[in-house]
């Protein structure tokens, strides 16, 4: 997995919600699809080359046919998550700056330059109310300027991915040496976005340590699975009944209520989670390679706007 930084500089006034996960995801699925889909008039679901196509790989994500977990789903989780700017600012005037985080995951890190050209087709097209113009200024990853939009030259190559979570490394697999314990007894984790947790089909809203574990376990396997390539051999069950056993130290969390309108789907849904920060006390030394990979990777639902985004405080 690899992380980037995609700077962008307002040409009209910006108007964008106080959340811009959904404007931008939105407003990339929108663009990505006119950018390489070859039949757009047709579903994903009804079209011959939903196996071999880019958008239908990273937008859609369907299992493979041959899939041994969530064969009754119909999408695997996105190989990418969208990082809005965590400022609450709405209004951008023309030569404004603002920038936001893009992680690439499995062979979707191969499709950077189509990530790139899609959010510099995005700002041609406009986002927010009054679908104003933006310019993408540069692309960076690890400090490092890959791409920028005076010599429009991209200075990347994506390594290919090992297989397995041992992978390590920049492109390496989901995590690194995910099996390693440590010695920690306390971790205090500061939810930045709304965290939509679902367990036995309810949301969470106060979090207890069991719950972040079966989502994370359940996140770290499917991407594992469906982006490389391998099934995990954990104890599930036993690392769940540990985590069980772990208490909240300290809650202070509050629900943040927001909605997006899916234009697919001609509907406004409503995406609330909790934000806020969680203090937890107990035998955490396994359950820490999770939790840090849970930092990059997001937790719960909508991960793909960027929800689910916490940090471990110091």
């Amino acid at each position: 997995m690899v992380k980037f930084l995609l700077t962008i500089s307002a040409i009209d006034p910006l108007s964008l919600p106080p959340y811009k996960g959904s404007t931008f995801r939105g407003g990339f699925g929108h663009a990505f699809k006119k950018t390489v889909c070859t039949i757009r008039n047709k579903e994903c679901n009804d079209c011959i080359l939903k196996s071999r196509c880019i958008y239908s790989y990273v937008f859609e994500t369907p299992p493979p046919e041959d899939s041994q977990i969530l064969r009754k789903y119909e999408k695997a989780p996105h190989p990418f998550i969208i990082e809005p700017p965590l400022e609450t600012k709405t209004h951008y005037k023309p030569g404004d700056a603002l920038s936001f985080g893009l992680v690439l995951l499995g062979k979707a890190a191969e499709y950077l330059p189509y990530f790139i050209y899609t959010f510099e087709e995005l700002g041609n097209i406009g986002i927010g109310k009054g679908k104003g113009k933006y310019q993408l200024l540069n692309v960076s990853c690890e400090g490092r300027e890959i791409y920028n939009s005076v010599d429009r030259k991209l200075f990347y190559n994506a390594p290919r991915p090992p297989l397995g979570l041992r992978g390590g490394g920049e492109g390496g697999g989901v995590a690194s040496e995910v099996l390693r314990t440590r010695t920690t007894d306390t971790v205090s984790l500061s939810f930045l976005t709304p965290t939509r947790i679902v367990i036995n089909e309810d949301l969470v809203v106060d979090l207890e340590f069991h719950h972040l574990i079966r989502s994370l376990l359940r996140r770290i396997s499917t991407l594992s699975y469906f982006h490389y390539g391998e099934r995990l051999d954990l104890d599930f069950k036993g690392l769940i009944e540990r985590a069980q056993k772990v208490k909240v130290k300290e809650r202070k969390t509050e629900w943040h209520d927001w909605e997006r309108y899916s234009a697919r789907q001609d509907v406004r849904m409503k995406m609330g989670g909790f934000v806020g920060k969680v203090s937890f006390e107990g035998e955490l030394g396994e359950f820490m390679p999770f939790i840090e990979l849970g930092e990059v990777l997001h937790v719960g639902k909508g991960t793909s706007f960027g929800l689910g985004k916490y940090e471990i405080e110091p």
